[in-house]
C-alpha cells in the first residue's frame, strides 16, 4: 500500500509541477533559494500527502500546501536577515524584435508582482494561472468576496507600479 501511496504521489507531482516552479519563482530571487524552496515544498507535500482527501483537485491542494511553505519559509528569511526585494529595475531599451519586448514586459511585470504582499502574490499567481476566484478562494483560505476585493486592489496596484506617472504629478 505504501509502494502505491508512493507512485501516486509522484504521478500527481509530476503533473502539477508547473505549480511548484511558478510558487518558486515568485517566491525566491536566485537558483538556490527556489532550489531550497522547492526541496521544503515537496518534502511537506509527501508528509501531508495522506490527509489529501480528494475533496478538492490535487492541483488545488498542491497550491495551498505550497503557499503555506512558502510563506512559512519568507518568514524564516524575514527574522534571520532582514529580507528586502531587490530594486533594481533594469531599463527599458528600445527594441526591434517583438519577443525582446515581450520579454521586457514579462521581466517588469515579475518585479511589480515580487512588490506584493504575501497573500497578493498568492493571489496574483493564481489568477495568472486562470484560476477561478472560487478555487483561488479554496486555495488562500479566503472568501470569494474578498478574492474580488483583493484582485481589484492588486491590479491597481499593478497598474501604478507599471504605468509611468506623468512628470509633475
Amino acid at each position: 500500500m505504501k509502494e502505491d501511496n508512493k507512485k501516486e504521489f509522484i504521478e500527481q507531482v509530476m503533473q502539477s509541477q508547473g505549480i511548484l516552479h511558478k510558487i518558486c519563482n515568485i517566491y525566491c530571487d536566485d537558483a538556490e533559494q527556489r532550489k531550497d524552496l522547492s526541496q521544503e515544498i515537496l518534502i511537506q507535500l509527501w508528509k501531508s500527502y495522506s490527509s489529501f482527501r480528494g475533496d478538492a483537485k490535487f492541483s488545488s491542494w498542491m497550491y495551498r500546501v505550497a503557499l503555506n511553505v512558502a510563506l512559512q519559509h519568507l518568514r524564516k528569511k524575514k527574522r534571520s536577515d532582514s529580507y528586502s526585494i531587490s530594486d533594481d529595475l533594469h531599463n527599458l531599451v528600445a527594441s526591434t524584435s517583438e519577443s525582446e519586448i515581450l520579454e521586457e514586459n514579462i521581466k517588469q511585470l515579475h518585479h511589480a508582482i515580487k512588490q506584493l504582499n504575501d497573500i497578493e502574490k498568492a493571489i496574483i499567481m493564481l489568477y495568472l494561472d486562470g484560476k477561478k476566484h472560487e478555487e483561488i478562494a479554496e486555495i488562500v483560505g479566503i472568501t470569494q468576496n474578498y478574492v474580488r476585493v483583493k484582485m481589484n486592489r492588486i491590479k491597481e496596484k499593478l497598474r501604478k507600479t507599471l504605468t509611468p506617472e506623468p512628470h509633475g504629478a
